[in-house]
């Protein structure tokens, strides 16, 4: 079934790999960029070429993270056309590189503006139509940074990822009972075939950026983004993020057996890329769907009986040599964090 998807940040990167692989994969998507007929028009020139080229049908449209009004007309333009929106990427965001202190603090709540109120602003827009349908999937790109190790330069980007990953998970449990599944996707340092540090913004305080620059070792910035690319093999292909995103969305759903808001079915909740293979995280839908519906702000890892149908099983794997295939899923043993060990 061809479901109607919405990329956020869609005009270069994960974003538009992410498009152009749903739309390949027989969706109907709508690739979001700012400038559709300015700053951007070419992207948007290249998206038409592309979905006749290969007969998808994928499609761009305006819409700005930061402009509500930008985002309502983009989201009414689809529920008009379609009635409907069951997909919701969030990808949207914008990378800042240098020393913490010399951004300032306009320049830190412009990272926060971009990368997690965009979320909740087009969230806004689209989960009203997707309660009402009692459906949909929300996936969110997030950042491996959440799981610690933190490297310097980065810490304005990194504490918005912070804050758009907590979201993201606090969001997931508050839509379980109205039946709306969410995953989040988080790619590792894939610091090639994507923009990132291309359009990366530089801090404003060039005075106190200079006084950092002076104490570091001779070219230790560029030495970092050097270091952050040997953490990722030189085969690593980013591509691997969109074709997750395919695979999230081509994921059983069914309806849980007893009458519940909930659905169910095998969609990941988070699952990592390290560029040499994928890790994941499952919570069965059913068990965390179920279970959210009959209490919604009980604790997710909470404890809960074996005996139980509803038993809750937190499912882990690793496959390292092989970035292509479909992570295959064991039991953890009874105790086991369920986290993989390098995350």
């Amino acid at each position: 079934m061809a479901l109607v998807t919405l990329v956020t940040g869609a005009s270069s990167g994960f974003g538009q790999m992410i498009a152009r692989d749903l739309a390949c994969a027989g969706h109907t998507v709508f690739a979001s960029m700012r400038g559709t007929k300015g700053k951007n028009a070419d992207k948007a020139k290249d998206n038409t070429a592309f979905a006749a080229e290969k007969r998808v049908d994928l499609r761009s449209i305006e819409l700005d993270v930061q402009d509500q009004n930008s985002i309502e007309a983009a989201v009414q333009a689809i529920i008009d056309a379609f009635g409907r929106i069951d997909v919701l990427v969030q990808n949207a965001g914008h990378m800042v590189y240098g020393p913490t202190e010399a951004f300032t603090p306009d320049q830190l709540a412009q990272q926060y503006d971009i990368n997690v109120l965009g979320t909740h602003r087009v969230n806004r827009a689209v989960l009203p139509h997707m309660r009402k349908a009692r459906s949909g999937l929300l996936i969110w790109v997030s950042s491996s940074s959440v799981a610690g190790g933190v490297p310097p330069l980065l810490g304005p980007y990194f504490a918005a990822k912070a804050g758009l990953d907590a979201l993201a998970v606090c969001y997931a449990k508050e839509l379980a009972p109205f039946g709306i599944e969410s995953s989040i996707v988080v790619p590792g340092a894939f610091t090639t075939g994507t923009n990132h540090f291309l359009n990366a913004g530089k801090p404003e305080d060039t005075d106190t950026e200079g006084e950092y620059v002076a104490a570091y070792p001779d070219g230790f910035l560029d030495k970092m983004q050097e270091a952050l690319a040997g953490t990722s093999p030189k085969d690593a292909d980013p591509k691997a993020v969109g074709r997750a995103v395919v695979d999230i969305v081509a994921a059983p759903v069914r309806r849980a057996a007893a009458p519940s808001p909930c659905r169910s079915g095998e969609r990941w909740r988070r699952r990592h890329f390290h560029g040499d293979g994928p890790c994941a995280q499952r919570v069965p839908a059913p068990d965390w769907l179920c279970r959210a519906a009959a209490s919604a702000l009980k604790r997710l890892d909470g404890p809960v009986s074996p005996s139980s149908k509803m038993t809750r099983r937190r499912r882990t794997a690793c496959t390292a040599r092989n970035k292509r295939a479909r992570v295959s899923l064991k039991p953890r043993p009874s105790g086991a964090s369920g986290v993989c060990p390098r995350c």
